[in-house]
């Protein structure tokens, strides 16, 4: 039984999730070997109590040990998974909408799980598993010092080393599992944060919990009333951050990511591993430092570092998304709440200042998703875009297709076509060394793709940018 796409499960409830299925893989959990015990921390979402107590009932009735961490963004999960050596589980849709939910898991050594693992779930699903007698079931209890634990060392690990600047900046939360701890973590850090959607809300009021560049660039007006420097923006569940710079407005996922790994290849040389949806300023960077990127399929950029080993990684990343191993093997949008502010707190500088001297290239690049009508010529008219792309936008270099189709074309523009394991989306990258060539990539692209849909009988009912 298929359940888990890019990135865990998320699924709709309850036409595809529903407390049944959850008892029935919270019983498979229970059986993998993996741990003795669990920890399991939630979103906001309406219905994610209900998902944590069906994957917990399931999971007791194996005779493992359930520990509620309560609501929590998701790195904690992984925190929890290596510190108590235990199955991380959390529950959540990360940036989908509400009607979404889902869980991601996390083994003892703090790795989200991997596709191998998956794939044993699944097979498992389809048999049935026996719950324990009376006197083996499971204890349910709570640990929400996990929680300060994590706060602690994440503090130790990333406080200023001076406080030259106590920058004003807006922590977004989505309405979010984020809503107690980046505030926290950019106070204690010497920042003065101004909360924004920081009450936990399911229905996600506010906006909805993808940190899109669309989504967010309604907010600058705000930043600039306050006289924020900065507006950091969660997802839903915390494993995500995105950026808007007062100067500069929304900076580049792939600045971002940049902006990383040259912290991290100063002070380490090591590999670099990236998604397949990332740019040029990446490919730059890493070679300035005599290191090496590779890139690995969207979601699964963990599996690649645990295959080499995580001494042997200083960075692995996709857009919104960073694994910095010296601190955990886990995604983690809050470190890199930490890491920014830490470096502004030091330096007394902006954001955009920081990437202009460190020299982070910025290209112009576009990102944007279509939902089809009917969703079922998706496919269709993604194979058949795949052959169209083969010559219209010229002679590719070099086609890279681990995860959806790369067109990487002699004058450094790049294509990423790809469908989403998430949602019933087609997900169209691009990135240029001019607007002019972006602009033609953008308009080609997407003119192929509404004569596609029309000649399928369908039509496009909503694109979304960033």
């Amino acid at each position: 039984m298929k359940i888990f796409g890019t990135a865990g499960v998320r699924l709709r409830f309850p036409d595809e999730l529903d407390p049944i299925l959850l008892y029935r893989v919270g019983l498979v959990l229970g059986n993998l070997g993996v741990s003795g015990t669990s920890h399991i921390v939630y979103d906001s979402r309406v219905t994610s109590h209900l998902v944590m107590y069906g994957l917990a009932l399931g999971m007791l009735s194996s005779g493992i040990e359930v520990y509620e961490v309560g609501l929590a963004p998701t790195p904690i999960a992984g925190f929890a998974a290596s510190r108590r050596k235990s199955l991380g589980i959390s529950v959540t849709a990360s940036h989908n909408p509400p009607e979404y939910n889902g869980f991601k898991l996390y083994t003892p050594d703090g790795f989200e799980s991997t596709r191998d693992l998956e794939e044993k779930i699944e097979l498992l699903l389809d048999k049935s598993f026996r719950p324990v007698s009376w006197q083996e079931v499971g204890r349910f209890s709570r640990d929400s010092l996990v929680v300060e634990e994590y706060v602690t060392e994440l503090l130790e690990r990333f406080a200023p080393s001076r406080t030259t600047w106590r920058p004003i900046v807006i922590i977004d939360c989505a309405n979010g599992a984020t809503f107690d701890v980046s505030p926290r973590i950019a106070r204690m850090m010497g920042a003065r944060p101004i909360t924004m959607n920081c009450n936990p809300d399911g229905h996600f009021p506010a906006r909805l919990p993808e940190p899109r560049k669309d989504v967010l660039e309604q907010y600058s007006g705000i930043a600039s009333v306050v006289n924020a420097s900065i507006i950091l923006a969660h997802d839903g569940d915390g494993d995500r951050l995105a950026v808007l710079d007062t100067q500069s407005g929304y900076i580049k996922l792939d600045r971002l990511l940049a902006y990383y790994a040259n912290l991290a290849l100063r002070d380490k040389p090591g590999h670099v591993i990236a998604s397949i949806d990332t740019g040029m300023a990446l490919d730059e960077v890493v070679e300035r430092h005599g290191g090496r990127l590779e890139r690995y399929p969207l979601g699964k950029t963990h599996e690649r570092v645990k295959q080499l080993g995580p001494g042997n990684v200083a960075v692995a990343c996709e857009p919104w998304k960073l694994i910095l191993p010296s601190w955990g093997h886990w995604v983690d949008g809050i470190l890199q709440v930490a890491i920014i502010l830490k470096n502004m707190v030091e330096t007394g500088k902006p954001l955009s200042k920081l990437l202009e001297e460190e020299n982070i290239p910025d290209y112009p690049w576009d990102r944007r998703s279509y939902i089809l009508d009917p969703e079922e010529i998706r496919d269709k008219l993604y194979e058949e875009l795949v052959e169209e792309l083969k010559g219209l936008l010229g002679e590719p270099a070099r086609i890279i297709d681990i995860d959806g189709f790369r067109y990487e074309y002699p004058d450094g523009s790049w294509l990423l076509v790809r469908r989403s394991g998430t949602e019933p989306k087609l997900r169209i990258y691009s990135e240029a060394k001019t607007n002019e060539r972006l602009r033609e990539i953008v308009s080609s692209v997407e003119a192929k793709i509404f004569e596609l849909a029309k000649r399928l009988g369908g039509k496009i009912i909503e694109k979304t940018l960033g």
